[in-house]
């Protein structure tokens, strides 16, 4: 796990690539690889690679990148984990042509891969990571990011140049990188927490989508190619019985957390005291030879909108022979991180949950552990959260045969009455024009309340556009390769994997995760376990209407029963209370300053969900307040 970073001199360009320009965007992001650092630069002054290490696999000297093959032609910069990287270098030892120098390391792993295969050999990787290729036979530049988006990796082309890094930080330390907002993107930020891939919130600076790889020519042309789906690898289990899911899950899973253990420094489990992270405190736990660590974060006092779950945490911690580490959170502790948040979140990730990610990721690296696994992934792909039933309901209801002018009197009805800013408008609205209700896991604002939020000019300037034209290419996309009668639970998982896991739940975790130079690892999303989810029927995984059913069947016997069978918390922030203290006079001097600065938002409508105290919904506004000052002002 580590920091990538180099820059592209494009054909006809003057710009020439030097040590310290390269030496000055890598460590920006020293927090990602304190355990060392290297830099290569060709000597045209072509391209440059740096690289931050964080040691996991091959401690040695020689694992170290940039890492060249034996005769040059190839160098690579690598950020991730290649979990069967044995057994593809087994297959290349077999072949008996490759060089190696170094004992195990899985960079040295994708650079045989490559020599042998081609970028088809990204095909063969199980794992998570962003890499850079440089191919100096065909004086090709590749750029990849995993099938699940596990690791960013952001690019931007000005002056003559192609940047690209593992943080925008990165990007920035070059002099000739505008710092502006990306307007046409602000509305979308507004509907789902994050922005979109391709698109940041930084204009002229985009992320890589995931499961991508992107190839720069010699001639500066670049062609982007979606390597994979999970929809692509179909299994057969319309006929499969309950218990034969089940198992298949129970046997995935363990392969997952298996692969997942692999590292030459200590490993342990962010544990919550859900279904999800106990599930992987189990599984770890198996056949360990050392008690397993784990560590859970709570918050001190009592608080209405949070309940503390550590005593579920400690249970399981028991049951599974952990020594366990937690901590509680306070809203001082909020205020004082909030600039390090900033910082480390390069762009808004509006979700209050970096916060205690932070935390827990520290508590673990204080306490002698520099890899942990996390929980994301298992409510998206087996139907974990409350929300989701609702939607799937209404779904349903949208798809008997009423008449559309019926809806459309509706939605008059509600505007009449005020409601137009509410969810309930909004879903009518989008079954009225055939859309489908489900726009993602976590929306913030309606179409009609982000219309009155964005000032007049940007009002007017994305009139015409909803936040339907970034989700329209993935819908097409999930109805093209779902066959004749398409799932929608399986709509719903399609798109959290495609926007709402890689852009914002994952991208949480690496950034405060490595913001203290702790590797995260999500052994639910396994491309082949989410491969095996994706075919499950729908009935199957909605069954009574239990929430994660097939899952809690797969996994009673592995956990207590009281953990899957209790009501469903997520990992959350009391905001709302703090909100009522002094977070709440925080967030008001600071978007009292912005407005009056800025012509974003609509002054009268921010400071109405104040006195509303809409405290999740101004959290959003206040994320994206803070990074504009911290980036963007000057």
């Amino acid at each position: 796990m580590c920091g990538i970073t180099g820059v592209l001199a494009l054909p006809g360009s003057a710009f020439e690539v030097t040590t310290d320009f390269v030496v000055k965007m890598r460590d920006t992001m020293t927090h990602r690889g304190p355990d060392g650092s290297g830099v290569w630069v060709s000597p045209d002054g072509r391209i440059g690679l740096g690289h931050r290490r964080l040691s996991i696999i091959d401690l040695s000297e020689t694992a170290g990148q940039p890492m060249d093959n034996e005769d040059g032609s190839l160098r690579v910069v690598f950020n991730g984990e290649i979990y069967n990287h044995a057994e593809i270098r087994q297959e290349l030892e077999a072949l008996g042509s490759h060089c190696w120098k170094t004992d195990h390391s899985d960079t040295e792993v994708i650079l045989h891969a490559f020599e042998q295969w081609g970028i088809a050999c990204i095909q063969r990787f199980r794992g998570m990571f962003a890499i850079a290729l440089w191919d100096e036979r065909t004086s090709q530049l590749w750029l990849v990011r995993d099938r699940m988006g596990v690791k960013p990796l952001y690019y931007s082309i000005h002056h003559g140049r192609l940047t690209f890094a593992s943080e925008i930080k990165a990007l920035l330390a070059d002099p000739e990188q505008r710092r502006a907002v990306n307007e046409a993107a602000l509305p979308h930020y507004l509907s789902f927490l994050t922005t979109p891939a391709p698109d940041t919130l930084f204009e002229g600076i985009k992320k890589l989508p995931c499961a991508t790889w992107l190839r720069i020519d010699p001639d500066g042309s670049m062609h982007e190619t979606r390597y994979w789906d999970p929809l692509d690898h179909p299994r057969n289990l319309e006929q499969a019985t309950e218990d034969q899911v089940a198992q298949a899950i129970l046997e995935e899973l363990k392969v997952a957390v298996r692969l997942r253990k692999v590292s030459d420094v200590p490993v342990g489990v962010f544990l919550s005291g859900g279904i999800d992270s106990s599930t992987n405190a189990a599984l770890f736990s198996d056949g360990a030879g050392e008690a397993v660590r784990t560590f859970s974060i709570g918050y001190a006092g009592e608080h209405a909108s949070y309940q503390n779950e550590l005593h579920y945490a400690r249970r399981v911690a028991d049951e599974v022979g952990a020594q366990h580490y937690e901590k509680l959170l306070t809203v001082e502790d909020l205020l004082a991180f909030l600039p390090e948040m900033i910082r480390l979140q390069d762009e808004p990730i509006a979700d209050p949950v970096c916060f205690p990610v932070y935390f827990v990721s520290k508590l673990a690296r204080d306490n002698g552990v520099t890899v942990c696994q996390v929980g994301e992934g298992a409510d998206e792909l087996f139907w974990g959260y409350p929300g989701w039933r609702t939607a799937l309901r209404l779904q349903h209801y949208n798809d008997w045969p009423v008449p559309r002018v019926f809806k459309r009197w509706g939605l008059a009805a509600m505007r009449l009455l005020g409601k137009d800013r509410n969810f309930s408008y909004e879903w009518l609205r989008r079954g009225s024009e055939g859309l489908p209700v489900f726009w993602g896991g976590a929306e913030a604002f309606t179409e009609t309340h982000k219309r009155r939020l964005l000032g007049p000019r940007l009002r007017a300037a994305s009139s015409g556009t909803t936040s339907w034209d970034v989700l329209k290419p993935i819908w097409e996309r999930f109805c093209s390769k779902s066959g004749p009668r398409p799932s929608w639970l399986g709509w719903m998982t399609y798109l959290d994997l495609n926007l709402r896991l890689p852009e914002l739940l994952l991208m949480r975790v690496d950034k405060m995760s490595m913001g203290v130079g702790l590797e995260g690892r999500v052994p639910f999303l396994d491309h082949k376990l989410v491969e095996l989810a994706m075919s499950i029927p729908e009935a199957t995984k909605t069954q009574n209407g239990t929430l994660k059913y097939i899952l809690k069947r797969a996994v009673r016997g592995l956990i207590p029963d009281e953990i899957i069978d209790r009501p469903k918390q997520g990992f959350g922030v009391p905001i709302h209370d703090w909100f009522l203290d002094r977070l709440g006079s925080e967030i008001r001097r600071e978007l009292e300053e912005f407005c009056a600065r800025t012509d974003f938002f609509d002054r009268t409508e921010v400071f109405r969900l104040i006195e509303e105290k809409k405290a999740a919904q101004v959290w959003y506004l206040f994320n994206f307040a803070l990074w504009w000052k911290a980036y963007i002002r000057t």
